[in-house]
This record gives C-alpha cells, structure tokens and sequence, in this order.
C-alpha cells in the first residue's frame, strides 16, 4: 500500500525558527540513536518514523554510527525514504553527524577534513539523499585545530552536500571558537546538539544556551529524559545496571537515593498539571526560544504519542518555576 502523509499533520506540533535563520523545527524531533538499525525488525521502525511524520515530527536525527550495528540506523532510514518519505523530500529536515568510531583505522572518527568529508558521502549513499539538512561534527577534535573542522564543514555546504552546518557536544568556549570560524567564513552554522534535561542542566550553568541565543543560534536538545529516567518507572528505585549516559553519571555522585527523592517531587507537579513526568520534562526544556527542538527516541507508537502530547502544554506558573527550581538545585 502506498503510503500518504495526511492533510492534517502540521496541525500538530508547534515549529521554531533556529535563531535568525531560515531553518526551522518541530518542537520535537525523532532520534534514531538506538533501536532502529539492522537489529531492529524493518516493520517497527517504519511505523514509527512514518507516524511521526503523521503527527507532525519532520525532523529526523541520525549519525554515521548509529545502529546497532554501526551505520545501519542511516541504512534503515534510507529504505524508509525509498519506500514512502521520497515524495516529502521537501519537507523534511534530516540532519547527520559524524565524529564517534564509525569505521576502522585513523579516519573512522573525530574531525578531520577526510574524516567528515567521508562520513557524509558514505551517508548520503546509505540514505539515497543528494544532501542533509544539517551536517553535524559529533564531537570536538582534541587532536587538531577547530578550524579545520570549521574548514571542511563550510566545504560541504558549498559543495551542495549540507544544507546548514552544526556542532555537538562542544561546550561554550569551542562553541565561540567554531562561531567565529563559521562567520568569518560565512558559513550558516544554526545549532549546537547537546545533552539537556532537568536534572543535567549545564547547557543553561555554564553560559551555553545564552551564547547561542545571542548569536543567533540555536540548541537542540538530546537525552531530554535522560534515557528514561524522567519518567515514572523509577520512582520507587533505580536499578544499579541503570545505562546511564555518559553526559549523565555525574548525577549519580551522591547515590541513586538523592535523584529518586527529585523525581518524586517533580512528578508531584507533573501531576497536578495533568502531566506524566515524562511530558513535563521536555516542556520545561522548551520554556527557553533558543531551544528549538528536543530529541525523543521511542520505538513504541503510544510512547511516541505521549511524548507529542508534551507541546500541548508548554506554559509554566510563577510559582512551577519557583518549586521545580528548587527541587533541581
């Protein structure tokens, strides 16, 4: 059966225009990080994709090692873009990053000019696309100077394989080295991808998010439940083989027993809003303009659905952010 996008589908979601340029976003995205590679049944993760789309999700995020195995989440992507999405090319923003281990030997990560340059050609053949929407370095090089990242992501735009550039996990001082590169190169650089969410709030501590805002960028926020620890599964005990991210151990420094006592209080006042913790969680991401989508990650159509039901309340009282800020300190 051929497959067709209902009439309906930007009904759903309100979108963000990223700073000051002409990309814009739903205020929630699709990440295929896991559970959407050649693992993963074809049918499943169809669905998923396609009824986001429905509701009005048209921003799908991947990278070159996504999987698992490495790369196949890009190649289940593409297969979905050749069955059904070809014909909404146009309307999608389908962004990719390179910079973790993808493939053996020196070239297979971090931010070289051959590295980059090499990711998205292998990408853009796993996906059948002719370009991304944004190209993403997935990491900063320690190894080598930023600018010839900045170099070869300029490089691309102008090559017609990338539509807008962006960075991830670069914190604020490599994120005002890569600006400075991208404007003197003119470069339309639109958003840093970095980890965000209630309980780790150090892209909004350290200065990052009011340095994007000021220059007229963005933030895309990824882990915005923390794999899933915002959420009411863990309010009586988190398990100690709990796959926390990387971004996220630090939280865990006191014990388990101090983040269980926070989620407790915060899904008391999801509760009193009508809301799950989870939908919560992603509305209070979006309480700042410069976050202009948050990444969710589901294979199941009715976690998918709560999570969208997240934007139909974004609002906060005086007296929420009084009461969820204290609990976050």
């Amino acid at each position: 059966m051929t497959y067709s996008a209902p009439e309906t589908r930007y009904d759903q979601l309100p979108i963000r225009r990223v700073g000051k340029t002409g990309l814009q976003l739903p205020v929630i995205s699709l990440g295929l990080w896991r559970h959407f590679g050649d693992e993963a049944p074809f049918a499943r993760s169809r669905e998923v994709v396609l009824d986001a789309f429905d509701h009005g999700v048209f921003s799908f995020d991947l990278a070159n090692n996504y999987g698992p195995s490495k790369g196949s989440a890009e190649r289940t992507f593409g297969q979905i873009m050749q069955r059904d999405l070809k014909p909404y090319r146009d309307e999608l923003v389908i962004t990719t990053k390179a910079g973790y281990p993808a493939w053996p030997g020196p070239y297979g990560a971090f931010g070289s000019r051959k590295t980059l340059i090499s990711s998205l050609d292998r990408s853009l053949k796993q996906m059948h696309l002719d370009y991304v929407d944004i190209f993403y370095s997935h990491r900063p090089d320690p190894n080598i100077d930023l600018q010839e990242t900045a170099q070869a992501l300029d490089q691309l735009v102008r090559q017609g394989k990338a539509l807008y550039v962006g960075i991830s996990n670069y914190d604020r001082d490599q994120t005002a080295t890569m600006i400075q590169y991208f404007n003197d190169m003119h470069t339309p650089f639109t958003v840093n991808q970095y980890s965000y969410n209630m309980l780790n709030q150090q892209a909004q501590t350290t200065g990052l998010l009011d340095y994007l805002g000021q220059h007229g960028a963005g933030l895309v926020a990824y882990g915005p439940l923390a794999e899933g620890l915002l959420s009411q599964r863990y309010l009586d005990g988190i398990p100690a083989d709990f796959p926390i991210h990387r971004t996220n151990k630090y939280l865990f420094e006191q014990g388990p027993q101090p983040v269980v006592a926070q989620l407790n209080a915060l899904n008391d006042i999801a509760q009193q809003r009508g809301q799950t913790l989870a939908q919560m969680a992603l509305a209070w991401l979006l309480r700042s303009q410069t976050v202009t989508s948050v990444i969710i990650g589901t294979t199941s159509i009715d976690h998918l659905h709560a999570n969208l039901d997240a934007a139909k309340q974004l609002d906060f009282s005086a007296d929420e952010v009084t009461a969820i800020t204290a609990i976050l300190k």
